[in-house]
């Protein structure tokens, strides 16, 4: 298990979505967010679950990390998943960074940074027994406008026992 777990702003938005903030404190204890993160959700116009997100930090086990990261220059991407990357590359523990933009995804993987998305939540969520039906939330999922690939959906569904791999 990662020493500690850092979430980028899509996976909160979407858990917040499918009602599934709550499993993040479950699965991980606590889960930590750097600065840009928490400007992106919280005061960002279009993010949404923005109560649930506060509600989370208020909880105290959302914890916005506001001390200085070292950056990474050359990459090409918005200043969370930057950020949430600097995090990972700074912590001392082994990282585990909840991320779904395959640019961050990518850049992640290259500095071997270990990786999972809202999908993968949703079935850990799953096969923890906190949700009856991993396929509900991924069609909550979809009737809002979050968006993940069908592959992956397939994948989760399969390994979570709510779909034949035929």
């Amino acid at each position: 298990m990662a020493g500690i777990v850092i979430s980028d702003a899509s996976p909160l938005i979407g858990l917040s979505i499918v009602d599934g903030l709550e499993w993040l404190p479950k699965l991980f204890t606590e889960v930590w967010i750097p600065e840009e993160v928490r400007k992106e959700v919280l005061l960002g116009k279009k993010s949404r679950g923005k109560a649930n997100i506060q509600s989370a930090i208020d909880a105290g086990w959302l914890k916005i990390w506001n001390k200085p990261v070292t950056s990474l220059k050359g990459i090409d991407l918005d200043e969370g998943e930057t950020a949430c990357i600097c995090l990972a590359l700074d912590s001392l523990e082994p990282a585990l960074l909840i991320i779904d933009e395959r640019a961050g995804r990518t850049v992640a993987k290259e500095n071997d940074i270990k990786i999972i998305g809202t999908a993968a939540v949703i079935g850990l969520a799953k096969q923890k027994g906190y949700i009856l039906s991993a396929r509900d939330a991924f069609e909550k999922l979809h009737q809002s406008d979050f968006r993940i690939s069908a592959d992956v959906i397939r994948t989760v569904l399969i390994r979570v026992g709510e779909m034949s791999p035929i």
